[in-house]
């Protein structure tokens, strides 16, 4: 039966995303009531945090995209779905989920949360995970890469990132679009693989030593990892140790896998949100902002993709500015006052 739920839903949002991408201002609304629970909440990215309901959608969410970026368009790369099993203690809340990432594009024609249009051609990274009850969605995490889209604008709220800027791309095999049924044992399979990389291998970081979380059994030596703005993309297990991992860890040591909002996983494809998904102390130095010892709360989301035994490709969501927030930095602010070097 979940089975036949979970088709049911994917679909739902693959026609959500067609009615909402094709609506006018004055169909927009009744699409969004079509699918959304009267009540149900919107978590984004800070500083738009918290919207319930589709009229508050609309008018918060949607509007104000479709007036900072002319011809608005989404490009999904990856749409999958399924129960959930995101406890530590592996007791699945059976909740059906779908989750999406991709881009939005269009020419950054006015200012979007008060970064500074470019009047060229600009793209939105998007991660959003729905939650369905009774064929209609009662809740959805999701962040938007408010950082990148600064870093297009050229406003730099942080030192230039270790890892590669601007690089989001679709699953190079392109085959992250999910609609049909994928095979059970192989879903099964990624359920426990991943299950077992958040909550052993990212779990048993000795705060010492980088090896002690095994990450070299889970990741390829050529993994592609698509971090945020302000970290950047990591094209190896090399890179990603050197410019992600080390960085993260040396300022959050003693950071842990929490219970999850959502886990699903569909096929080699697995993902879901963690909305204080991640807690920790911020020990010691991250993008130039000295430790302040401040307790954390990380919201963020993740896609991965398995070939084997090892993960291949890993796209990466952080609320940046909600983390930097607590480090006692607004992002936000600082962008209103940076130099533009565009």
């Amino acid at each position: 039966m979940s089975a036949d739920i979970n088709q049911t839903n994917k679909r739902a949002v693959w026609s959500l995303y067609n009615a909402i991408d094709h609506a006018d201002d004055a169909s927009l609304l009744a699409a969004c009531r079509d699918y959304f629970h009267d009540d149900a909440p919107w978590f984004g990215p800070s500083p738009i945090d918290r919207v319930d309901g589709p009229d508050a959608l609309v008018e918060q969410v949607f509007r104000p995209l479709r007036a900072a970026f002319s011809g608005l368009s989404r490009d999904t790369f990856i749409l999958m779905g399924g129960p959930s099993n995101g406890r530590v203690d592996g007791k699945g809340d059976g909740a059906m989920w779908v989750g999406t990432t991709g881009v939005f594009r269009g020419e950054f024609v006015s200012p979007y949360l008060d970064i500074p249009p470019t009047g060229e051609a600009a793209s939105l990274r998007f991660g959003e995970f729905m939650r369905f009850q009774d064929d209609r969605i009662v809740e959805s995490y999701v962040i938007f890469d408010l950082l990148d889209l600064m870093e297009q604008a050229g406003v730099r709220v942080l030192p230039p990132s270790l890892g590669k800027p601007f690089i989001y791309p679709p699953p190079a095999a392109a085959d992250g679009i999910l609609l049909e049924q994928q095979d059970t044992e192989i879903t099964a399979y990624s359920m426990d693989h991943t299950r077992r990389f958040i909550f052993a291998a990212l779990n048993g970081y000795d705060e010492k030593d980088l090896t002690s979380m095994g990450m070299a059994d889970y990741f390829h030596p050529d993994i592609a990892w698509y971090g945020p703005g302000g970290i950047g993309a990591c094209l190896s297990f090399k890179d990603f140790q050197s410019q992600h991992q080390g960085p993260w860890l040396r300022a959050f040591p003693d950071r842990r896998v929490q219970n999850l909002t959502a886990l699903i996983a569909e096929g080699v494809y697995s993902g879901g949100p963690g909305w204080a998904g991640v807690k920790g102390h911020h020990l010691g130095e991250f993008r130039g902002v000295p430790a302040s010892n401040a307790a954390l709360d990380i919201n963020g989301l993740d896609f991965w993709k398995r070939d084997g035994e090892q993960y291949v490709e890993n796209w990466v969501f952080v609320d940046m500015v909600h983390l930097f927030s607590q480090m006692g930095v607004d992002l936000m602010q600082q962008m209103r006052t940076a130099i533009i070097t565009r």
